[in-house]
Formats: structure tokens, sequence, C-alpha cells
């Protein structure tokens, strides 16, 4: 999916390299997790995935063919719900289907289908002001599923939920995913969260971030969203805490030796 991708901003001397190097085989209807420090460029590859950005050189496939937005094969869901204010919950969910043109009758339905899945069958008529922040979320999650997309792509779309609301969450999730089997990307900062839900999780380095390393998963679904007590569970997270933490050992090793150059 993502082979000896760059990604750089700004012109050439000036501008900033996000991405060098990067490679991620992402395998049809499996669940992987991206994880990384602060600005390596997690978000960066979704949107390249997407079909938002163009990569700078490398290349970017889905399904063997360039990516592109509104071809119905990839669902994202941002950090923020982003929902229209003036339209009801149903509508907002539906939003890609009219923008594919779908017919209203057809949108309802599937709209409303959507909001079942995710737990607001009740909430249809409501505008986005009237949504707690978990509500919210739970829209704009049913927003990305609604074209049933074969990739759904979360840009740490629980992020702002408090720890018990956010383990909720995580299990709606894997409940989700193991209903249909679509192939899911999840960026998190969570270590256990990143155990708790993938089947590979990638480590990225500092930026210009690439894929330092990927650890495969191997705990037997359907799994919790707190893994306290399993004692395999606990060496993953380890493992994950190691590779971030030797990102980290570089990035300051890195600092240290422009420090010195100056």
């Amino acid at each position: 999916m993502i082979d000896d991708v760059g990604v750089r901003f700004g012109e050439r001397g000036q501008g900033m390299q996000a991405l060098s190097g990067c490679s991620l085989e992402v395998e049809a209807g499996s669940f992987t997790v991206i994880i990384g420090p602060n600005g390596c460029g997690k978000s960066t590859l979704l949107r390249l995935v997407a079909g938002l950005l163009p990569p700078t050189s490398g290349r970017v496939s889905v399904d063997g063919t360039d990516p592109r937005p509104g071809d119905g094969r990839v669902g994202l869901a941002f950090q923020q719900p982003r929902l229209v204010p003036w339209r009801s919950t149903s509508d907002n969910v539906a939003l890609p289907l009219e923008l594919a043109g779908v017919p209203a009758a057809e949108r309802r339905v599937r709209a409303s289908d959507a909001l079942d899945r995710v737990g607001l069958a009740g909430a249809a008529s409501l505008r986005p002001g009237e949504l707690s922040g978990g509500m919210a979320q739970r829209a704009a999650l049913a927003r990305a599923l609604i074209g049933d997309p074969p990739v759904l792509l979360l840009d740490e779309p629980f992020s702002a939920l408090d720890a018990l609301t956010r383990e909720t969450f995580d299990d709606e999730l894997q409940r989700l995913w193991l209903e249909r089997r679509r192939t899911v990307v999840l960026v998190t900062h969570s270590v256990n969260e990143a155990v708790a839900l993938a089947d590979r999780v990638a480590v990225m380095t500092p930026r210009p971030g690439r894929v330092a390393r990927v650890i495969e998963v191997d705990l037997p679904r359907p799994r919790p969203a707190e893994l306290a007590g399993d004692p395999h569970a606990a060496e993953l997270v380890t493992e994950v805490r190691a590779a971030l933490s030797e990102g980290h050992a570089l990035e300051l090793r890195s600092w240290a030796e422009q420090g010195g150059a100056a």
C-alpha cells in the first residue's frame, strides 16, 4: 500500500520533510495500528492513503491503483467529528452518499442502518449541538462506515474522550470490525489501545517519519480494551514501548548533534 514514500512540504531547502523512505504493507481485512511520536507523519500517511495528498516520491496504492477522493474505496474519520452544524445527525451521516448522487430514500435507509450500528438509532433527528462529545464521535464513525468502504482510516477518533468512554468505543470498534472484516488503519498515541485492537502495530520514527518496526499482535479475539492481567499482552505493550523509546532516543541524538554543529 505504501512503497518508499517521501512527502515534503514547502520548497526544497526551506520546507519540511514529513516522510522519507516510508513503506508499509497492509493486508486486506486486517487491523493495523500506526503509532509514533508527535509530528512523525502518522496523519500524513492516512491523507496519502485517502488520496487527499500526493506523495513527493514513492507510491501509494489501494488494491493496486492510486487512491482518489470520493471513489468509495476509503472511509476516513478524523480526530474531530467535523459535523455540519445545521444538518441533522442522519443528514450528516448520509453526506458522502448525497455527494455521490445516491437517491434520498436510499440515503435515509442506509443512514438509519449506519446509526444503528454505532448505537445512535435514537439520535437521527438531533443537530450536532445537541450531541455529547461521544455521540458526535459515533456519528462521525457512522459517516465513515456508511458507504461500506473496503478500507477504513481512523485518525485518533477517540483521543478527546475520557478513558472509560474510550475503552467502550474501542470495544465497539472491534465488534464492528469483526462483523465486516474490512481493512482498518488506526492512528493512536496509546500503546495499550494499539495492542488491544491491532493485528499489527507499525511503529514510526521521529520526523522525517518512516516505519521502523512492525510488531505482530497474536492475542485471541475478541479482546477487552483493558488488557490488565494478561501476561502476553503485557509483553507486547513492553515491546511496543521499547520500539517507541528507540525512536525517541534517536530523536534526542539528532537534536544534540544539530545543537553541537551550531
